[in-house]
């Protein structure tokens, strides 16, 4: 244990006991009515002799690292005391002075300065204080948040009425707690009610940084990444909080690696091996983006694992990748790091708390030199490591460094040992200490009011130990002096928003932040986030152009996203569509079909809008078909005119010349009534088109039966005494003509009265087309009247069949059995092609069987006696008829 306490003594001419402090190496001091005291961390430990936790000897003090990048905080503090104390509307009555101590992120030394604030100045006596002057009225402690945890602890033992400010980046300073009370998780809500203390953060709500770097991840992309984190409470909140969220947006994780701890210099091997494997893993990753989150000084071990991989010889090849850091982080070193270079941080993004440039704090920083500086204890070892000299007296190893005159100007240093822009960190002390004085200006005018002088309104609050200015600090709010408003919201957190940055580094080792976008408070505005693509340098692996950062290519529309086995998420194969099915976004998880009107394009990325079609009479297939109609219905024609010109002729007369002229009627009315399939379809079409073609060919085959039919009966009537000739006669055709049509008519008359035909839209059977058609509504009924037309026919062809040898003069059998051979093939071979046949092609396999199917009774048929009318006249006598010529 370390003791803090040395024995008491008693101070002469006092009545105050106080003991000798142990003393720490840096403070600053300077004296006023109300005192601000700072307990700040600034130094590193690096002591080969030592235990990291434990306070160093007086001997062993010069054995350290300076980062000297975190001077600025100091100084933004006595800056804006020195405005405050300069401008007479603030405090007009009051001197406001500093107390600033360096905890040197070592827990004791934290507890000890928490202590040590208490007492009188130089002596360490607990809350016992015997300065009449140098009244305590605000304590700012960080930047990391193991300093606000400890300083907590005590702070609220001695239960200090007036607001704690947190410039650093956590809540976890909202846990301390008095004794008697126990808190666990993030139960901050619990400890602000029961607690003394009132906190306040400078840092805003931790979740909008979450959101803010989500949001950055999705606007460029990036859903492949890796994560490095600070072993400790901030670190394991934001992998248990934030990276749900970020997986639940579509975000996975290549890798999430842990910062190696050091606690004592025995496990310093222990680290450098865990960080090199840690360094290895981020090196050796295909990821474009990796985030870095942690607190200030991990900027140090960032730039601390590339150099030591080149000390101990690791063939570790950098490739480029974009850094995002968290607010908490600055740029930050230790000295032997000053001469390495920062190409690692070039192109980098980052956020930060929200600042403005204060125009004065570098006229302020123009103006610092060491000999000035007396109250400042920290200036000495800051000017010795920044500018690699050294001052008399002064216990560093003087080798390779010359004199300090102390009126070096900091201007001159790279910005990699001190910007002279004031920092986001810098910024919130600032603000942090313009708020306390607002809030004691505002208590101060509402007690004089009560008062019968100013000073005695003064006194008084003094007496009271200032207890009620924490209702001040609650409900303050005023524009700083960049004209940017200053409050805090309920939970004590400052009301600001994050700003984008953008790291650019030069082989000098300057760099620039540059602003390239920003988060707003929800409160300020509805626009949460906004950058500026075109403003932002990326790394030089890129070549200025935008990094994506993604397990595999996008899956391009056309294509869906089918899971790796074994891979996170958001690493997938893209496989094509199925047929009819499209995509037409990117890294679609499935396919889907397009509307009913519409069909997908060939590749299978867009819906094109279907055209509707039907067999027309201006494409080539309708105008052939209405061609061959015509044609067909001509020939029909001259062979009707001409058997009615040699009706008196044997040829004509034979084989009873009614059902003949029936025959050719039918034929003639068979070929218009396919035009009836052509063109647009109507409900009247639609009605006549099966009936009527089911009725004529019913008339033409029944007729050709009856040829048939009297064929035997003409043979069965030459025996003697047959009893057939009664039958004999024009009466028994068109009897057996008239039967057959009547029941055709009847099967249409029930079809047309139960579920007729109607006009009907087939979006299914043709991929690009909607077919206009005429539905059967009953297929029953439709192959009832196609099934009649057969069965008449197979009648037909079986009769004639039978007959065709028998030795009648008379006899035509044998052509009928050839027609009706033909016949039946046509119409037994349409059924399965037209069912297997869809849109309008279903409407030219039926046209093309009735155009065949007549064809082929008039070419086998008719022709025949038209080639003897005609060219063979010699036959056409009764004498040849009987001699069997024909």
């Amino acid at each position: 244990m370390v003791t803090l306490v040395r024995p008491k003594r008693k101070i002469p001419h006092t009545n105050c006991i106080v003991s000798d402090p142990v003393p720490i190496p840096h403070k600053y001091y300077q004296s006023g009515d109300v005192i601000v005291a700072g307990i700040l961390s600034q130094l590193y430990i690096f002591s080969k002799t030592m235990d990291f936790h434990q306070k160093p000897s007086t001997d062993l003090f010069y054995d350290t690292e300076v980062v000297t990048q975190l001077y600025q905080h100091i100084l933004s503090l006595v800056f804006a005391v020195k405005e405050i104390n300069e401008n007479p509307q603030i405090l007009p009555n009051l001197t406001l002075g500093l107390h600033i101590y360096n905890s040197n992120f070592i827990a004791s030394w934290t507890y000890h300065a928490s202590m040590e604030i208490f007492s009188t100045q130089g002596k360490l006596i607990p809350n016992y204080n015997c300065d009449t002057e140098n009244n305590l009225v605000s304590v700012i402690g960080g930047p990391d948040s193991e300093v606000c945890i400890h300083m907590a602890a005590i702070l609220s033992i001695y239960k200090i009425p007036q607001p704690l400010f947190d410039f650093g980046p956590t809540f976890l300073c909202h846990w301390a707690s008095p004794p008697e009370m126990f808190t666990y998780g993030s139960a901050s809500e619990m400890n602000r009610k029961t607690q003394a203390i009132s906190y306040h953060q400078m840092f805003p709500d931790v979740q909008r940084q979450y959101k803010g770097i989500l949001q950055l991840l999705l606007h460029f992309q990036w859903t492949w990444i890796g994560v490095v984190y600070d072993n400790d409470n901030n670190g394991e909140r934001f992998i248990q909080d934030a990276l749900p969220i970020f997986s639940q947006r579509g975000i996975c994780f290549d890798y999430i690696e842990r910062f190696p701890v050091i606690t004592s210099i025995t496990d310093i091997d222990k680290m450098v091996t865990e960080g090199l494997n840690m360094y290895e893993v981020i090196i050796e990753s295909i990821t474009n983006v990796c985030i870095i989150y942690g607190e200030i000084e991990t900027m140090i071990f960032v730039r601390l694992f590339p150099m030591i991989s080149k000390h101990e010889d690791v063939a570790i090849k950098e490739r480029g990748r974009v850094y995002i850091m968290t607010a908490q982080m600055e740029f930050t070193s230790f000295s032997f790091q000053k001469n390495e270079d920062i190409d690692l941080l070039h192109g980098a993004l980052s956020l930060a708390v929200h600042s403005k440039v204060v125009p004065r704090f570098t006229e302020f920083l123009q103006l610092t030199n060491a000999t000035n500086e007396i109250q400042d204890s920290f200036i000495q070892v800051f000017w010795e490591e920044a500018f690699g000299c050294f001052f008399s007296g002064s216990m560093v190893d003087r080798q390779e460094r010359v004199s300090c005159t102390g009126e070096e100007k900091l201007e001159n240093l790279p910005a990699s040992l001190f910007e002279m822009s004031m920092t986001s960190h810098s910024y919130s002390i600032y603000n942090a200490v313009y708020a306390m004085a607002y809030a004691l200006h505002n208590m101060l005018s509402f007690q004089s009011k009560k008062k019968k002088s100013v000073r005695e309104a003064t006194q008084s609050l003094l007496a009271q130990h200032l207890w009620k200015l924490n209702r001040f600090v609650e409900i303050i709010s005023f524009n700083n002096s960049v004209g940017e408003i200053v409050f805090f919201n309920q939970n004590g957190e400052m009301e600001t928003g994050f700003d984008i940055i953008n790291w650019v580094t030069f082989r000098n080792l300057s760099f620039l932040r540059i602003k390239v976008g920003d988060i707003q408070p929800l409160s300020l505005t509805e626009k949460t986030f906004t950058i500026s693509k075109e403003s932002i340098i990326w790394p030089k692996w890129f070549k200025q152009i935008q990094p994506f950062s993604l397990c595999n290519d996008h899956c391009h529309p056309g294509y869906r996203k089918a899971k790796k086995e074994g891979k996170p998420f958001c690493c997938y194969d893209c496989l094509p569509c199925p047929g009819g099915k499209i995509s037409n976004q990117k890294d679609m998880d499935n396919c889907f079909q397009c509307p009913q009107d519409h069909y997908p394009n060939g590749e299978q990325n867009l819906c094109i809008l279907k055209y509707v079609t039907f067999l027309s009479y201006e494409e080539i297939l309708g105008i052939t078909f209405t061609s061959l109609i015509i044609i067909f219905s001509i020939i029909t024609i001259l062979l009707l005119w001409l058997f009615i010109k040699h009706n008196d002729t044997p040829i004509v007369k034979a084989n009873n010349e009614t059902l003949t002229y029936i025959l050719l009627i039918t034929l003639l009315l068979s070929f218009p009534c396919a035009l009836l399939f052509i063109g647009q379809p109507h409900q009247w079409t639609c009605l006549l088109r099966q009936v009527t073609f089911g009725i004529i060919f019913s008339v033409a085959v029944s007729s050709i039966l009856a040829k048939t039919i009297i064929v035997i009966l003409a043979f069965m009537a030459t025996k003697p005494g047959s009893r057939i000739r009664k039958w004999m006669g024009k009466r028994l055709g068109l009897s057996i003509v008239l039967l057959c049509s009547f029941i055709q008519t009847i099967i249409c008359i029930v079809w047309l009265s139960t579920s007729p035909p109607f006009v009907d839209v087939d979006m299914y059977s043709m991929p690009k087309e909607i077919v206009l058609m005429c539905n059967e509504g009953s297929t029953v009924m439709f192959y009832c009247v196609l099934g009649f037309m057969g069965f008449l026919a197979i009648i037909s062809f079986i009769v004639a069949f039978l007959v065709r040898k028998l030795p009648d003069t008379f006899n035509e059998a044998k052509f009928i059995t050839f027609s009706m051979l033909i016949f039946c093939s046509i119409w037994l071979s349409f059924v399965p092609t037209y069912l297997s046949t869809k849109g309008k092609y279903m409407v030219a396999v039926e046209i093309f069987s009735i155009l065949c199917s007549s064809g082929g009774l008039l070419a086998f048929i008719i022709s025949p006696k038209c080639y003897i009318i005609l060219l063979r006249p010699d036959l056409n006598n009764k004498d040849q008829l009987r001699r069997g010529r024909i």
